[in-house]
């Protein structure tokens, strides 16, 4: 009898631990209109930082493919210190690099020649974007935006996005796109879900 007690005393436990996280996790959620600009989609929105809180660098790597000459997926976010597997899926070779990064030309990086069924790899431990490009075929354009905390997103086709695990507090919040100007703003994460609209402008 008292090995059932003890086991449902645990169950109990492990549901109240589990209830507990749950609670301390929030999501950021919302969308993004924009003012001039081709598409609401591929804007990284993200939490700036965390008070108190450091993130240690992902074990797993991120990866940006290039198939039929273009980078897969065309916009990655990824957090600072994760290392990105460069793999080329056509059958031409590829030279890979970027010009700079956040426009700080000192941080420029070339992968040089990226041949078919190869693989390189590179750790950014800078914060901004990096503007992906082929010396081999020009027309050829992505980008990855490093960012201080794991707490991102990807805006879909229609600008909406969704940032999971929040803990609560209060933060700035930030957008990164293309073609349009970033974007700083204020947002309370609660044990709810909190919703806030963004606007980005050409």
């Amino acid at each position: 009898m008292k090995t059932i007690e003890r086991a449902a005393s645990m169950s109990i436990f492990a549901g109240a631990l589990l209830v507990a996280s749950f609670a301390h996790a929030a999501e950021v959620k919302g969308k993004v209109s924009i003012s001039g600009l081709k598409s609401a989609e591929n804007i990284a929105v993200y939490i700036d930082a965390v008070p108190g809180k450091k993130f240690d660098y992902p074990v797993q790597h991120a990866v940006v493919d290039q198939r039929n000459e273009i980078f897969t997926p065309h916009t990655m976010v990824i957090l600072k210190g994760t290392t990105v597997d460069f793999m080329n899926s056509d059958h031409v070779a590829h030279n890979v690099y970027w010009p700079s990064i956040n426009g700080d030309k000192k941080l420029r990086h070339s992968l040089t020649i990226v041949s078919p069924g190869q693989k390189k790899s590179f750790q950014f431990d800078d914060l901004g974007a990096a503007q992906m490009l082929c010396n081999l075929h020009p027309e050829m354009v992505g980008y990855i935006v490093v960012v201080p905390t794991p707490y991102f997103a990807l805006t879909g086709s229609d600008g909406s996005f969704t940032i999971k695990d929040v803990p609560p507090g209060n933060y700035t919040l930030k957008t990164w796109s293309e073609d349009g100007k970033a974007t700083t703003q204020t947002v309370t994460a609660a044990d709810t879900a909190t919703s806030v609209e963004v606007n980005v402008k050409k």
